[in-house]
């Protein structure tokens, strides 16, 4: 065994000891490939969802220096017809091309001597293995040599293969050395027939559509937009996480609540296998969403200066759904025309979901609205969103303190922002002033919209998170009409018996908006 040729099956067997949800079905998807012109096959993912652990299960699954049976006999695969036709069969070159620009930057070694680096490493341990078949030879004449010898094909299992791309995103020297190692791989015809047997590559974006990259044009995508037959294979489906929860005795509701949100068709439910693990090692629900080097610029992709961007993640973040054109988006870290590029970069960072039908994106559960909670404490946001929440923020103290007149005054300048609609002309737009009003209330209340009372349906509850001081609020809007007249129906139609287990405070808050005079009125009672 060697380190990037037939690394054996050591890192699934570490995988497996530890509390391990069958993915193995996956297997089975790559065996369809083999012999295939579709036997090259790139996924792109988030980070932590599981990328490495896949790629560790294969290179146990196809390589022939060791015996995988007892790791997969028992598993989804064993029951598919190509398991043992497969199983061990195959010369495995498994590289992690991450570790190589690490190696790099971490000895002082240019980013563009990566290439022969990864070359020289792989033809080191083939030489080792086999000093008899490669003698001399360059790698790619050595792999030859060693399929002739020994009959046995190679699959190449690569984890994060854009990691040279993105971390050399302007040295055209570097990307054109990377991509042209790649070109004698996997596409060559005096190579890929005869030495490939199938290839499975990660990444966190997918192939730019530049055709800058037509090295690895031949591989057949598998994006986060669209992952196809491997949706179920992406995270842990909601059945998986519901049986984790029953064995460690953990609320599924609650998992449910912090981890789940993205959705394929066909498959539901897929939630972020990393964060629910640790939760289950932990025995505690909460963020654990770690930072990577390509999503600590989340800051810097959101306060970009495209018209409407700092809007809609203020949308996104009070909850809502926002339309998403995706199909300009360049693939990469650095071409952005408009705030859907930018959109679109977040849904392919994970932190944002996307829903292909209705061609929606919105902020997936509690764990990554954690993360966005955390832009509105941050000072280094654009200043007009600063405005914002600080006139949200003495909103919510004024509505606590009873203030009418000043939560009146200060959802006028709200409304008077870029980002109230552009047609103020009913009670839905007035509806969609309040939640901007309010965006500071997300950090410390679980807001609920049209909440059903049993007579009647209240426009806007704030519920306190656990362990709050705050009282509850109960606010309803009324348009051309009176906010007494709002504040009444509130009383009338026992708006507030909806919480009779709360048991703390209540802050009934009345508001009206005359479009005659276009001065909105406010009435407060506590309770």
């Amino acid at each position: 065994m060697g380190i990037y040729l037939n690394p054996g099956n050591s890192g699934f067997q570490e995988v497996v000891r530890s509390e391990y949800v069958d993915k193995t079905g996956l297997i089975d998807l790559v065996n369809q490939t083999i012999g295939t012109k579709s036997k090259l096959t790139c996924i792109s993912r988030p980070r932590r969802f599981g990328k490495s652990f896949a790629a560790q299960m294969l290179c146990a699954y196809y390589d022939c220096s060791c015996d995988s049976h007892e790791l997969f006999d028992n598993r989804d695969i064993a029951k598919t017809d190509g398991y043992r036709k497969h199983l061990n069969q195959y010369h495995v070159i498994n590289l992690d091309i991450t570790t190589f620009v690490s190696t790099a930057q971490s000895e002082g070694i240019l980013l563009k001597d990566v290439p022969p680096m990864i070359s020289d490493k792989i033809l080191a341990d083939v030489r080792e293995i086999y000093p008899e078949i490669a003698g001399e030879s360059d790698l790619t004449e050595s792999l030859v040599r060693c399929v002739e010898k020994t009959g046995k094909k190679f699959v190449f299992v690569i984890d994060e293969w854009d990691a040279l791309i993105r971390e050399a995103k302007n040295d055209a020297e570097t990307q054109k050395r990377y991509l042209n190692l790649l070109r004698k791989w996997f596409k060559s015809n005096n190579f890929t027939p005869k030495v490939v047997a199938a290839a499975y590559m990660t990444g966190i974006l997918p192939i730019k559509k530049d055709g800058s990259q037509s090295a690895i044009s031949d591989f057949t995508e598998y994006p986060i937009l669209n992952p196809g037959k491997f949706a179920e294979y992406t995270g842990f489906t909601e059945e998986e996480v519901r049986n984790l929860c029953e064995k460690h005795g953990m609320s599924f509701e609650d998992a449910k609540k912090w981890y789940d949100g993205y959705d394929f068709r066909k498959v539901g439910a897929i939630y972020n296998p990393y964060s629910i693990m640790q939760a289950i090692k932990m025995e505690a629900f909460g963020s654990y969403w770690k930072k990577t080097s390509a999503a600590e610029s989340l800051m810097t992709y959101i306060n970009m200066d495209f018209d409407g961007l700092q809007e809609i993640i203020s949308r996104l973040i009070t909850g809502e759904k926002i339309e998403v054109d995706t199909e300009g988006f360049e693939n990469d870290f650095e071409t952005f025309r408009s705030r859907d590029d930018v959109l679109t970069l977040l849904i392919h960072l994970g932190y944002l979901t996307w829903d292909e039908i209705e061609g929606c994106a919105r902020i997936p559960n509690e764990e990554i609205r954690t993360e966005f909670r955390k832009i509105l404490k941050d000072r280094n946001v654009n200043q007009g969103w600063l405005r914002l929440l600080s006139h949200s923020q003495k909103l919510l103290e004024d509505t606590i303190a009873g203030k009418s007149a000043e939560v009146a005054e200060a959802i006028d300048a709200v409304r008077q922002t870029q980002y109230a609609p552009t047609f103020y002309n009913d009670e839905q737009a007035l509806r969609y002033v309040i939640k901007f009003a309010y965006i500071a209330a997300i950090d410390q209340y679980l807001k609920v919209e049209e909440l059903p009372s049993g007579r009647g349906i209240a426009d806007v509850v704030y519920l306190p998170k656990k362990k709050s001081l705050l009282p509850a609020l109960i606010v309803e809007l009324k348009w051309d009409k009176t906010a007494g007249g709002a504040l009444e129906q509130i009383k009338n139609r026992n708006y507030p018996a909806i919480l009779q287990e709360y048991g703390g405070e209540i802050v009934m808050v009345g508001i009206n908006y005359d479009s005659k005079t276009k001065v909105h009125t406010c009435e407060i009672e506590h309770i």
